[in-house]
Protein backbone atom coordinates (compact mmCIF):
# COMPACT_ATOMS: atom_id res chain seq x y z
CA UNK A 1 0.00 0.00 0.00
CA UNK A 2 2.88 2.35 0.70
CA UNK A 3 4.23 1.82 -2.80
CA UNK A 4 0.88 2.72 -4.35
CA UNK A 5 0.71 5.95 -2.38
CA UNK A 6 4.15 6.99 -3.53
CA UNK A 7 3.41 6.04 -7.13
CA UNK A 8 0.25 8.11 -7.11
CA UNK A 9 2.19 11.03 -5.71
CA UNK A 10 4.65 10.75 -8.59
CA UNK A 11 1.84 10.88 -11.14
CA UNK A 12 -0.23 13.64 -9.60
CA UNK A 13 2.56 15.76 -8.15
CA UNK A 14 0.99 15.45 -4.74
CA UNK A 15 3.20 15.94 -1.70
CA UNK A 16 4.04 12.86 0.33
CA UNK A 17 5.08 14.85 3.39
CA UNK A 18 2.90 16.92 5.69
CA UNK A 19 3.14 20.67 5.36
CA UNK A 20 5.00 22.13 8.30
CA UNK A 21 4.44 25.61 9.64
CA UNK A 22 6.96 28.28 8.80
CA UNK A 23 9.66 28.76 11.40
CA UNK A 24 11.47 31.93 12.29
CA UNK A 25 14.84 30.64 11.13
CA UNK A 26 16.57 31.66 7.92
CA UNK A 27 15.34 29.99 4.76
CA UNK A 28 18.74 30.33 3.06
CA UNK A 29 20.18 27.35 4.92
CA UNK A 30 17.45 24.95 3.83
CA UNK A 31 17.59 23.40 0.35
CA UNK A 32 14.45 21.38 -0.50
CA UNK A 33 16.27 19.56 -3.30
CA UNK A 34 18.84 18.15 -0.87
CA UNK A 35 16.14 17.05 1.58
CA UNK A 36 13.93 15.15 -0.83
CA UNK A 37 13.62 11.49 -0.01
CA UNK A 38 12.75 9.86 -3.32
CA UNK A 39 12.55 6.09 -3.19
CA UNK A 40 13.53 5.39 -6.82
CA UNK A 41 14.99 8.64 -8.22
CA UNK A 42 15.54 9.01 -11.95
CA UNK A 43 18.76 10.12 -13.61
CA UNK A 44 18.92 13.15 -15.89
CA UNK A 45 18.75 11.00 -19.02
CA UNK A 46 15.80 9.03 -17.68
CA UNK A 47 14.05 12.28 -16.75
CA UNK A 48 14.73 13.68 -20.22
CA UNK A 49 13.15 10.58 -21.78
CA UNK A 50 10.14 10.88 -19.46
CA UNK A 51 9.75 14.57 -20.37
CA UNK A 52 9.62 13.77 -24.08
CA UNK A 53 7.16 10.95 -23.45
CA UNK A 54 4.88 13.18 -21.36
CA UNK A 55 4.96 16.07 -23.82
CA UNK A 56 4.50 14.11 -27.05
CA UNK A 57 1.16 12.34 -27.02
CA UNK A 58 -1.93 12.09 -29.17
CA UNK A 59 -2.20 15.88 -29.15
CA UNK A 60 0.68 16.12 -31.63
CA UNK A 61 -1.47 14.25 -34.16
CA UNK A 62 -3.90 17.19 -34.13
CA UNK A 63 -1.26 19.77 -35.11
CA UNK A 64 -2.06 19.72 -38.86
CA UNK A 65 -5.71 20.40 -37.98
CA UNK A 66 -4.57 23.23 -35.72
CA UNK A 67 -2.51 24.77 -38.54
CA UNK A 68 -5.59 24.59 -40.76
CA UNK A 69 -7.17 27.09 -38.33
CA UNK A 70 -4.18 29.45 -38.50
CA UNK A 71 -2.24 29.06 -41.76
CA UNK A 72 1.31 27.80 -42.10
CA UNK A 73 2.98 31.15 -41.26
CA UNK A 74 0.59 32.08 -38.45
CA UNK A 75 0.64 28.51 -37.17
CA UNK A 76 4.42 28.31 -36.99
CA UNK A 77 4.85 31.66 -35.25
CA UNK A 78 1.97 31.23 -32.82
CA UNK A 79 2.95 27.65 -31.92
CA UNK A 80 6.41 28.91 -30.95
CA UNK A 81 4.91 31.80 -28.95
CA UNK A 82 2.42 29.59 -27.09
CA UNK A 83 5.14 27.01 -26.45
CA UNK A 84 7.54 29.59 -25.05
CA UNK A 85 4.80 31.08 -22.86
CA UNK A 86 3.94 27.60 -21.57
CA UNK A 87 7.63 26.95 -20.86
CA UNK A 88 7.97 30.27 -19.03
CA UNK A 89 4.92 29.50 -16.90
CA UNK A 90 6.35 26.09 -16.00
CA UNK A 91 9.56 27.81 -14.90
CA UNK A 92 7.81 30.30 -12.66
CA UNK A 93 5.54 27.58 -11.26
CA UNK A 94 8.44 25.29 -10.30
CA UNK A 95 10.43 28.25 -8.95
CA UNK A 96 7.50 29.39 -6.78
CA UNK A 97 7.03 25.86 -5.45
CA UNK A 98 10.74 25.80 -4.57
CA UNK A 99 10.49 29.15 -2.75
CA UNK A 100 7.46 27.93 -0.78
CA UNK A 101 9.33 24.75 0.15
CA UNK A 102 12.19 26.86 1.53
CA UNK A 103 9.80 29.03 3.52
CA UNK A 104 7.93 26.05 4.94
CA UNK A 105 11.10 23.94 5.26
CA UNK A 106 9.59 20.92 3.54
CA UNK A 107 11.07 18.90 0.66
CA UNK A 108 8.11 19.24 -1.67
CA UNK A 109 4.63 20.73 -2.00
CA UNK A 110 2.07 19.78 -4.64
CA UNK A 111 0.50 22.18 -7.13
CA UNK A 112 -2.68 22.57 -5.09
CA UNK A 113 -0.76 22.96 -1.81
CA UNK A 114 1.44 25.61 -3.42
CA UNK A 115 -1.61 27.60 -4.52
CA UNK A 116 -3.02 27.37 -0.99
CA UNK A 117 0.23 28.56 0.64
CA UNK A 118 0.82 31.21 -2.00
CA UNK A 119 -2.62 32.78 -1.60
CA UNK A 120 -2.12 32.91 2.18
CA UNK A 121 1.08 34.92 1.65
CA UNK A 122 -0.18 37.08 -1.21
CA UNK A 123 -2.12 40.35 -1.39
CA UNK A 124 -4.72 40.64 1.39
CA UNK A 125 -7.62 40.77 -1.04
CA UNK A 126 -6.63 37.36 -2.44
CA UNK A 127 -6.11 35.55 0.87
CA UNK A 128 -9.79 34.77 1.21
CA UNK A 129 -9.36 32.37 -1.74
CA UNK A 130 -6.80 30.21 0.08
CA UNK A 131 -9.33 27.81 1.68
CA UNK A 132 -10.75 26.82 -1.71
CA UNK A 133 -7.39 26.63 -3.53
CA UNK A 134 -6.73 22.91 -2.93
CA UNK A 135 -10.14 21.59 -4.07
CA UNK A 136 -10.21 24.12 -6.91
CA UNK A 137 -6.83 23.06 -8.36
CA UNK A 138 -7.57 19.39 -7.72
CA UNK A 139 -10.90 19.83 -9.48
CA UNK A 140 -9.35 21.31 -12.59
CA UNK A 141 -6.67 18.60 -12.68
CA UNK A 142 -9.32 15.89 -12.33
CA UNK A 143 -11.54 17.47 -14.99
CA UNK A 144 -8.58 17.92 -17.35
CA UNK A 145 -7.63 14.24 -17.19
CA UNK A 146 -11.29 13.31 -17.55
CA UNK A 147 -11.40 15.41 -20.71
CA UNK A 148 -8.32 13.64 -22.03
CA UNK A 149 -10.06 10.31 -21.49
CA UNK A 150 -13.04 11.56 -23.50
CA UNK A 151 -10.70 12.54 -26.33
CA UNK A 152 -9.05 9.11 -26.15
CA UNK A 153 -12.40 7.35 -26.54
CA UNK A 154 -13.09 9.33 -29.72
CA UNK A 155 -9.59 8.72 -31.04
CA UNK A 156 -9.69 4.94 -30.50
CA UNK A 157 -13.17 4.67 -32.01
CA UNK A 158 -12.23 6.66 -35.11
CA UNK A 159 -9.09 4.59 -35.66
CA UNK A 160 -10.99 1.31 -35.38
CA UNK A 161 -13.86 2.60 -37.52
CA UNK A 162 -11.59 3.21 -40.50
CA UNK A 163 -10.28 -0.35 -40.35
CA UNK A 164 -13.72 -1.92 -39.89
CA UNK A 165 -15.19 0.21 -42.67
CA UNK A 166 -12.45 -0.98 -45.02
CA UNK A 167 -12.74 -4.72 -44.40
CA UNK A 168 -16.05 -5.50 -42.68
CA UNK A 169 -19.04 -3.21 -42.43
CA UNK A 170 -19.70 0.54 -42.21
CA UNK A 171 -20.94 1.47 -38.75
CA UNK A 172 -21.59 4.76 -37.03
CA UNK A 173 -18.69 5.85 -34.84
CA UNK A 174 -20.91 5.85 -31.76
CA UNK A 175 -21.42 2.12 -32.16
CA UNK A 176 -17.67 1.59 -32.16
CA UNK A 177 -17.48 3.61 -28.94
CA UNK A 178 -20.01 1.28 -27.32
CA UNK A 179 -17.92 -1.74 -28.27
CA UNK A 180 -14.95 -0.21 -26.45
CA UNK A 181 -16.68 -0.11 -23.09
CA UNK A 182 -15.60 -3.59 -21.98
CA UNK A 183 -11.91 -3.26 -22.99
CA UNK A 184 -11.63 0.11 -21.26
CA UNK A 185 -13.39 -1.18 -18.15
CA UNK A 186 -10.83 -3.98 -17.99
CA UNK A 187 -7.75 -1.75 -18.36
CA UNK A 188 -9.20 0.91 -16.05
CA UNK A 189 -9.90 -1.64 -13.33
CA UNK A 190 -6.14 -2.02 -12.82
CA UNK A 191 -5.49 0.11 -9.75
CA UNK A 192 -1.76 -0.56 -9.38
CA UNK A 193 0.44 1.54 -11.66
CA UNK A 194 3.27 -0.97 -11.35
CA UNK A 195 1.10 -3.51 -13.17
CA UNK A 196 0.55 -0.95 -15.95
CA UNK A 197 4.28 -0.20 -16.33
CA UNK A 198 5.01 -3.02 -18.84
CA UNK A 199 2.03 -1.90 -20.92
CA UNK A 200 3.44 1.64 -21.00
CA UNK A 201 6.87 0.43 -22.16
CA UNK A 202 5.30 -1.49 -25.03
CA UNK A 203 3.16 1.55 -25.91
CA UNK A 204 6.24 3.78 -26.21
CA UNK A 205 7.79 1.45 -28.77
CA UNK A 206 4.59 1.35 -30.82
CA UNK A 207 4.38 5.15 -30.66
CA UNK A 208 7.89 5.55 -32.08
CA UNK A 209 7.21 3.23 -35.01
CA UNK A 210 3.88 4.94 -35.67
CA UNK A 211 5.44 8.40 -35.95
CA UNK A 212 7.97 7.12 -38.46
CA UNK A 213 5.24 5.74 -40.71
CA UNK A 214 3.19 8.95 -40.47
CA UNK A 215 6.17 11.07 -41.52
CA UNK A 216 6.70 8.74 -44.48
CA UNK A 217 3.18 9.47 -45.72
CA UNK A 218 3.51 13.20 -45.10
CA UNK A 219 6.68 13.62 -47.16
CA UNK A 220 5.42 11.46 -50.01
CA UNK A 221 4.39 13.66 -52.95
CA UNK A 222 3.84 17.03 -51.23
CA UNK A 223 1.64 19.45 -53.21
CA UNK A 224 2.84 23.00 -54.03
CA UNK A 225 2.96 25.17 -50.92
CA UNK A 226 1.15 27.92 -52.85
CA UNK A 227 -2.02 25.84 -52.54
CA UNK A 228 -2.04 26.40 -48.79
CA UNK A 229 -2.95 29.53 -46.84
CA UNK A 230 -0.19 31.39 -45.02
CA UNK A 231 -2.78 33.24 -42.92
CA UNK A 232 -6.45 32.61 -42.18
CA UNK A 233 -9.18 34.66 -40.55
CA UNK A 234 -8.58 35.64 -36.94
CA UNK A 235 -11.93 34.06 -36.06
CA UNK A 236 -10.28 30.65 -36.49
CA UNK A 237 -7.48 31.36 -33.99
CA UNK A 238 -9.35 30.42 -30.75
CA UNK A 239 -9.66 26.83 -31.98
CA UNK A 240 -5.97 26.87 -32.87
CA UNK A 241 -5.10 28.21 -29.43
CA UNK A 242 -7.00 25.50 -27.58
CA UNK A 243 -5.66 22.66 -29.74
CA UNK A 244 -2.01 23.74 -29.46
CA UNK A 245 -2.28 24.33 -25.73
CA UNK A 246 -3.82 20.87 -25.30
CA UNK A 247 -0.98 19.34 -27.30
CA UNK A 248 1.85 21.22 -25.54
CA UNK A 249 0.82 21.44 -21.91
CA UNK A 250 1.44 18.52 -19.56
CA UNK A 251 1.85 20.50 -16.36
CA UNK A 252 0.76 17.78 -13.93
CA UNK A 253 3.04 15.11 -15.37
CA UNK A 254 5.98 17.49 -15.77
CA UNK A 255 5.76 18.45 -12.09
CA UNK A 256 5.72 14.77 -11.18
CA UNK A 257 8.80 14.12 -13.31
CA UNK A 258 10.69 16.95 -11.61
CA UNK A 259 9.66 15.66 -8.19
CA UNK A 260 11.12 12.22 -8.84
CA UNK A 261 14.55 13.40 -10.04
CA UNK A 262 17.79 12.55 -8.27
CA UNK A 263 19.09 16.05 -9.13
CA UNK A 264 16.00 18.28 -9.51
CA UNK A 265 18.14 21.40 -9.78
CA UNK A 266 19.22 20.28 -13.27
CA UNK A 267 15.63 20.34 -14.46
CA UNK A 268 15.24 24.12 -14.68
CA UNK A 269 18.79 25.24 -15.52
CA UNK A 270 19.20 27.49 -18.60
CA UNK A 271 20.57 24.49 -20.49
CA UNK A 272 18.64 22.03 -18.38
CA UNK A 273 16.26 19.21 -19.13
CA UNK A 274 13.07 21.24 -19.43
CA UNK A 275 14.51 23.79 -21.87
CA UNK A 276 16.16 21.18 -24.08
CA UNK A 277 13.11 18.95 -23.93
CA UNK A 278 10.68 21.73 -24.83
CA UNK A 279 12.93 22.79 -27.72
CA UNK A 280 12.71 19.30 -29.21
CA UNK A 281 8.98 19.08 -28.54
CA UNK A 282 8.29 22.45 -30.15
CA UNK A 283 10.41 21.48 -33.15
CA UNK A 284 8.47 18.24 -33.58
CA UNK A 285 5.11 19.97 -33.22
CA UNK A 286 5.97 22.66 -35.75
CA UNK A 287 7.38 20.00 -38.10
CA UNK A 288 4.28 17.81 -37.98
CA UNK A 289 1.88 20.77 -38.01
CA UNK A 290 3.58 22.59 -40.90
CA UNK A 291 4.16 19.64 -43.19
CA UNK A 292 0.93 17.91 -42.19
CA UNK A 293 -1.01 21.02 -43.18
CA UNK A 294 1.11 21.36 -46.32
CA UNK A 295 0.16 17.80 -47.24
CA UNK A 296 -3.56 17.77 -46.39
CA UNK A 297 -4.54 21.46 -46.13
CA UNK A 298 -8.02 22.27 -44.83
CA UNK A 299 -8.88 18.58 -45.08
CA UNK A 300 -6.65 17.89 -42.07
CA UNK A 301 -8.73 16.00 -39.53
CA UNK A 302 -8.65 15.97 -35.74
CA UNK A 303 -5.94 13.29 -35.92
CA UNK A 304 -3.58 12.96 -38.85
CA UNK A 305 -3.97 9.19 -38.66
CA UNK A 306 -7.44 9.75 -40.10
CA UNK A 307 -5.94 11.41 -43.20
CA UNK A 308 -3.47 8.73 -44.26
CA UNK A 309 -4.80 6.17 -46.79
CA UNK A 310 -7.10 3.53 -45.37
CA UNK A 311 -6.22 0.78 -47.82
CA UNK A 312 -2.43 0.77 -47.32
CA UNK A 313 -1.08 -1.84 -44.93
CA UNK A 314 1.43 0.52 -43.19
CA UNK A 315 -1.36 3.04 -42.59
CA UNK A 316 -3.53 0.34 -41.07
CA UNK A 317 -0.66 -0.72 -38.84
CA UNK A 318 -0.30 2.89 -37.64
CA UNK A 319 -3.96 3.07 -36.69
CA UNK A 320 -3.74 -0.20 -34.78
CA UNK A 321 -0.57 0.94 -32.99
CA UNK A 322 -2.02 4.29 -31.95
CA UNK A 323 -5.31 2.72 -30.91
CA UNK A 324 -3.42 0.32 -28.61
CA UNK A 325 -1.20 3.03 -27.13
CA UNK A 326 -4.20 5.29 -26.53
CA UNK A 327 -6.09 2.42 -24.88
CA UNK A 328 -3.20 2.02 -22.44
CA UNK A 329 -2.89 5.78 -21.95
CA UNK A 330 -6.58 5.93 -21.04
CA UNK A 331 -5.85 3.95 -17.88
CA UNK A 332 -2.88 6.18 -16.97
CA UNK A 333 -4.69 9.47 -17.52
CA UNK A 334 -7.85 8.25 -15.85
CA UNK A 335 -5.84 7.00 -12.89
CA UNK A 336 -5.16 10.60 -11.91
CA UNK A 337 -8.85 11.48 -11.98
CA UNK A 338 -9.70 8.42 -9.90
CA UNK A 339 -6.98 9.16 -7.36
CA UNK A 340 -7.97 12.79 -6.88
CA UNK A 341 -11.72 12.23 -6.64
CA UNK A 342 -11.71 8.83 -4.97
CA UNK A 343 -8.45 8.84 -3.02
CA UNK A 344 -8.66 12.36 -1.60
CA UNK A 345 -12.39 12.90 -1.22
CA UNK A 346 -14.79 9.97 -1.70
CA UNK A 347 -12.91 7.09 -0.07
CA UNK A 348 -13.01 8.85 3.30
CA UNK A 349 -16.79 8.47 3.30
CA UNK A 350 -16.67 4.68 3.00
CA UNK A 351 -16.90 3.22 6.49
CA UNK A 352 -17.06 -0.44 5.45
CA UNK A 353 -13.40 -1.26 4.76
CA UNK A 354 -14.20 -4.71 3.37
CA UNK A 355 -16.21 -3.19 0.50
CA UNK A 356 -13.73 -0.39 -0.16
CA UNK A 357 -12.25 -2.07 -3.27
CA UNK A 358 -15.68 -2.91 -4.62
CA UNK A 359 -16.88 0.66 -4.32
CA UNK A 360 -13.72 1.92 -5.99
CA UNK A 361 -14.27 -0.41 -8.95
CA UNK A 362 -17.86 0.84 -9.21
CA UNK A 363 -16.59 4.43 -9.14
CA UNK A 364 -14.09 3.66 -11.90
CA UNK A 365 -16.85 2.08 -13.97
CA UNK A 366 -18.91 5.25 -13.57
CA UNK A 367 -15.94 7.33 -14.79
CA UNK A 368 -15.63 5.13 -17.87
CA UNK A 369 -19.34 5.42 -18.65
CA UNK A 370 -19.24 9.20 -18.20
CA UNK A 371 -16.35 9.52 -20.65
CA UNK A 372 -18.38 7.47 -23.13
CA UNK A 373 -21.42 9.68 -22.65
CA UNK A 374 -19.37 12.81 -23.38
CA UNK A 375 -17.57 11.21 -26.34
CA UNK A 376 -20.83 9.96 -27.89
CA UNK A 377 -22.41 13.39 -27.44
CA UNK A 378 -19.41 15.16 -29.05
CA UNK A 379 -17.76 12.79 -31.56
CA UNK A 380 -15.71 15.48 -33.33
CA UNK A 381 -12.15 15.06 -32.04
CA UNK A 382 -10.79 18.50 -33.03
CA UNK A 383 -13.43 20.55 -31.20
CA UNK A 384 -13.04 18.34 -28.13
CA UNK A 385 -9.29 18.95 -28.10
CA UNK A 386 -9.86 22.68 -28.37
CA UNK A 387 -12.45 22.71 -25.58
CA UNK A 388 -10.25 20.83 -23.09
CA UNK A 389 -7.18 22.88 -23.99
CA UNK A 390 -8.93 26.25 -23.88
CA UNK A 391 -10.83 25.68 -20.65
CA UNK A 392 -8.51 23.62 -18.47
CA UNK A 393 -4.98 24.25 -19.64
CA UNK A 394 -5.33 28.01 -19.96
CA UNK A 395 -6.12 27.92 -16.24
CA UNK A 396 -3.65 25.24 -15.10
CA UNK A 397 -0.81 26.21 -17.43
CA UNK A 398 -1.09 30.01 -17.67
CA UNK A 399 -3.43 31.63 -15.13
CA UNK A 400 -2.53 29.68 -11.98
CA UNK A 401 1.28 29.96 -12.39
CA UNK A 402 1.05 33.72 -13.01
CA UNK A 403 -1.27 34.19 -10.03
CA UNK A 404 1.00 32.08 -7.84
CA UNK A 405 4.06 34.19 -8.60
CA UNK A 406 2.11 37.39 -7.89
CA UNK A 407 1.32 35.99 -4.44
CA UNK A 408 4.75 34.49 -3.68
CA UNK A 409 6.62 37.65 -4.67
CA UNK A 410 4.19 39.96 -2.86
CA UNK A 411 6.32 40.55 0.24
CA UNK A 412 9.67 40.44 -1.58
CA UNK A 413 8.68 42.85 -4.32
CA UNK A 414 8.42 42.43 -8.08
CA UNK A 415 11.79 43.81 -9.14
CA UNK A 416 12.65 47.05 -10.98
CA UNK A 417 9.61 48.83 -12.37
CA UNK A 418 7.53 45.92 -11.01
CA UNK A 419 8.44 44.02 -14.15
CA UNK A 420 7.37 40.62 -12.75
CA UNK A 421 3.98 41.98 -11.76
CA UNK A 422 3.46 43.48 -15.23
CA UNK A 423 4.46 40.24 -16.97
CA UNK A 424 2.18 38.16 -14.76
CA UNK A 425 -0.77 40.50 -15.29
CA UNK A 426 -0.23 40.19 -19.04
CA UNK A 427 -0.11 36.41 -18.68
CA UNK A 428 -3.33 36.48 -16.68
CA UNK A 429 -5.02 38.60 -19.35
CA UNK A 430 -3.75 36.34 -22.14
CA UNK A 431 -4.83 33.19 -20.31
CA UNK A 432 -8.27 34.57 -19.43
CA UNK A 433 -8.90 35.98 -22.91
CA UNK A 434 -7.66 32.88 -24.72
CA UNK A 435 -9.49 30.57 -22.35
CA UNK A 436 -12.83 32.40 -22.50
CA UNK A 437 -12.83 33.00 -26.25
CA UNK A 438 -11.46 29.54 -27.04
CA UNK A 439 -14.00 27.85 -24.79
CA UNK A 440 -16.85 29.92 -26.25
CA UNK A 441 -15.88 29.12 -29.85
CA UNK A 442 -15.36 25.43 -29.01
CA UNK A 443 -18.80 25.22 -27.42
CA UNK A 444 -20.36 26.83 -30.51
CA UNK A 445 -18.57 24.31 -32.73
CA UNK A 446 -19.69 21.45 -30.50
CA UNK A 447 -23.29 22.70 -30.75
CA UNK A 448 -22.95 22.82 -34.53
CA UNK A 449 -21.57 19.27 -34.62
CA UNK A 450 -24.36 18.06 -32.34
CA UNK A 451 -27.01 19.57 -34.59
Amino acid sequence: MQTDIKTVAIITGESTVPTKPTTNGSNDDYDPHLNRNVKNPTTNWQTFAHFLKASVGTGVLAMPSAFAHAGYVNGTILTLIIGLLALYCLHILINCMYILCKRQKVPYVSFSEAMNLGLKQGPPWLRCLAPIAIPFVDGFLAFYHFGICCVYVVFIAESIKQLVDEYLVVWDIRLHMCLLIVPLLLIYSIKNLQVLAPFSSAANLLLLVGFGIILYYIFDDLPPLSEREAFVSYTELPTFFGTVLFALEAVGVILAIEENMATPGDFVKPCGIMNWGMSIVLGLYVLLGFFGYWKYGVESLGSITLNIPQSDIPAQVVKIFFAITTWISYALQGYVTAHILWGKYLSKRIKNIKRHSLYELIFRAVIVLLTFACAIAIPDLSVFLSLVGSFCLSILGLIFPALLQICVQYEQGYGPWRIKLIINILLLCFGIFGGVVGTYVSILEIIAVYK
